[in-house]
């Protein structure tokens, strides 16, 4: 009968030891290396943001931070492998709003972007940007670039398929200006090249990779696709001002980590990111890279995720665009 008694006070100490054990993992989290996993190659916009925050994340967290590279099919490649990764609060991912957008535009993209992964934060925003090589087309104004197009087959480079660079121009030209343009997709940093070297006239990519051209007269800024004009470049009105109004197709940047990741993990992750994003130097550096920081809680980081993956698949369906 004692050793009864012994037995089942001994297997009820299991019991809690076992329960207590994922608290205790989460009071010490992190015990070594973060790694953040970035759906695009280096140089593209999520790229330098994550690069930018790695440093004051990995002050914070007390471990390295480690920024891995994984590009491909639009980001769909990393997206999968952090869907598969362990939920132990170790690995992350930084995407754009492609991984709200990508679900529509691929038959299998291989993920729901609203239930198989955990938002963490909504880090930063920026407009896109319509450009033009100023040696190529003789164009100031939206208005004088759409009436180009009408005189003239003329073809566009985005940051690839399935982006807001992509719909956004294709929501633009095609259903609201009702004028017919070619899509070229490339990366942002190569559609910027292409620009400028005259294998496509028109760009349409995020602030960041076109601001150092638009700047250098090497491109010609049309307009950008914010509600407001950019402080990065306020002298470009947007396209709201030059006869859509209300359009905006904004390029968004987040992060998000495993299904079963840890709540506390996960929260202080956003108060992480967030307080980074919050001190003055950040601020400014941003400022200059043509970025809007954005410091949403979890929560309304998840309904603003929500509103843009019916938001695209919108998009998706009137324009008819796939990347299959």
């Amino acid at each position: 009968m004692s050793r009864m008694r012994f037995t089942r006070r001994a297997a009820i100490a299991g019991t809690v030891t076992l329960l207590a054990a994922p608290r205790l993992a989460r009071a010490h989290w992190p015990d070594r290396a973060v790694r953040i996993v970035v759906a695009f190659p280096p140089g593209a916009s999520t790229d330098v943001l994550v690069r930018a925050l790695s440093n004051p994340l990995s002050a914070a967290l007390g471990q390295p931070v480690v920024v891995e590279n994984r590009p491909g099919a639009g980001g769909n490649i990393a997206t999968v492998a952090v869907r598969r990764a362990a939920p132990d609060g170790l690995t992350f991912l930084a995407h754009s709003v492609a991984y709200a957008v990508n679900p529509s535009l691929y038959r299998n993209a291989g993920y729901d972007a609203v239930t198989d992964l955990e938002p963490v934060a909504l880090m930063a925003s920026t407009p896109n940007i319509v450009t033009v090589n100023p040696e190529k087309l003789n164009v100031r104004t939206l208005p004088e670039l759409i009436a180009a197009a009408r005189t003239r087959p003329l073809d566009y480079g985005s940051s690839g398929t399935g982006t807001t660079t992509h719909l956004g121009m294709e929501l633009l030209f095609r259903t609201l200006a009702r004028v017919e343009v070619q899509h070229v997709p490339f990366g942002p940093a190569q559609a910027v090249t292409a620009v400028v070297g005259g294998q496509v006239p028109i760009g349409s990519t995020s602030l960041p990779p076109a601001l150092p051209m638009v700047r250098e007269g090497r491109l010609r800024g049309i307009a950008v696709t914010s509600l407001r004009r950019d402080p990065a470049l306020p002298e470009v009105p947007t396209v709201a001002e030059q006869g859509y109004p209300g359009f905006e197709a904004l390029t968004w940047f987040g992060m998000v980590a495993p299904q079963g990741t840890p709540a506390a993990i996960l929260d202080r992750m956003n108060a992480e990111v967030n307080r980074a994003l919050a001190s003055a130097e950040m601020r400014q550096r941003m400022d200059t890279m043509g970025f809007a920081p954005d410091t949403r809680s979890r929560a309304e980081f998840a309904v603003y995720l929500r509103e843009e993956v019916a938001k695209w698949a919108g998009v998706v369906r009137a324009s008819g665009a796939t990347a299959d």
